[in-house]
């Protein structure tokens, strides 16, 4: 038998109890007939608050575009870490950048744009300051520069 599924004596056939636990219930509506002052300070008040909403969402996307960058940085991999792009799936379910995932977006990057990759010099390259051995081998210099 296909009988109501809504619980909630109070809900009419099609609404939706949409509300979750520990959250606001829904605004009641203004009706039509209200005091048009009431309804310009319900609007204003709605637009300040998705408005402060909207703030706090983009500060929450610089701020993880920031960690993303710095996630990116510390592989050493780039020349610039700015260059990979932030995107919201390199999060995890706590909105902290996934090491796993940085680094991943960091090799398919410089697998596409390979000249992004650092160019900074690793290992010993015979430059700077060497240590003195004290005698100087004028035939073993000739020899490594012959070979």
């Amino acid at each position: 038998m296909n009988e109501p599924t809504n619980q909630n004596p109070s809900l009419k056939d099609g609404d939706e109890n949409t509300s979750e636990p520990g959250t606001a219930p829904p605004v009641e509506p203004v009706m039509p007939d209200a005091d048009p002052d009431a309804l310009r300070a319900e609007v204003r008040r709605l637009r300040d608050e998705n408005a402060a909403t909207r703030q706090r969402a983009k500060r929450a996307d610089s701020l993880a575009a920031r960690l993303v960058t710095a996630h990116a940085a510390a592989t050493g991999r780039l020349a610039d870490p700015d260059d990979l792009p932030y995107d919201p799936a390199l999060l995890d379910e706590d909105g902290l950048p996934d090491p796993e995932r940085v680094t991943a977006a960091v090799d398919d990057l410089l697998n596409r744009k390979p000249h992004l990759a650092s160019r900074t010099p690793r290992g010993d390259i015979s430059q700077g300051v060497q240590p003195d051995d004290g005698e100087v081998d004028l035939a073993g210099l000739l020899r490594v520069g012959a070979g």
